[in-house]
Parts: C-alpha cells; sequence; structure tokens
C-alpha cells in the first residue's frame, strides 16, 4: 500500500483547500472533514499540508532535494 496523506478530523474544519491543490484527486468531503481515498495514486507533492491552514494534513514522506 502507497503511503498517503492522513487527516487529523479534529483539526479539519473542512475549507476544501486540499482538494483544489490535489492533482491526484486524493481527497474527498464528507460532511465538513476532508477523508483520504486509498484508491488514488498520491503523487506526493506535498501541497496539500502545505496549503492546510489547520494543519490537519500530515504526509507521511519527506521531499528532499539533493544540490
Amino acid at each position: 500500500m502507497l503511503e498517503m496523506p492522513k487527516v487529523d478530523c479534529s483539526k479539519c474544519n473542512g475549507c476544501g483547500l486540499c482538494l483544489s491543490v490535489c492533482d491526484s484527486k486524493v481527497f474527498f468531503l464528507i460532511g465538513n472533514a476532508v477523508n483520504v481515498s486509498q484508491t488514488a495514486a498520491c503523487s506526493w507533492c506535498t501541497y496539500c499540508e502545505a496549503i492546510c491552514p489547520t494543519g490537519a494534513i500530515s504526509c507521511p514522506y519527506e521531499i528532499i532535494v539533493e544540490k
């Protein structure tokens, strides 16, 4: 199973910003909370984590650029 972003539902306010930046369509809304589709292929861009205003999304990986 691929590593997927995780959503802390207690922090999520359902703003949907993560949906707007996710080209992989990993996120979907149920009520006022974002959920992660385990069937979608995450591209590991980490934009969702960066854009989340409440810090509800955490990515279990880091993008490291070597010089």
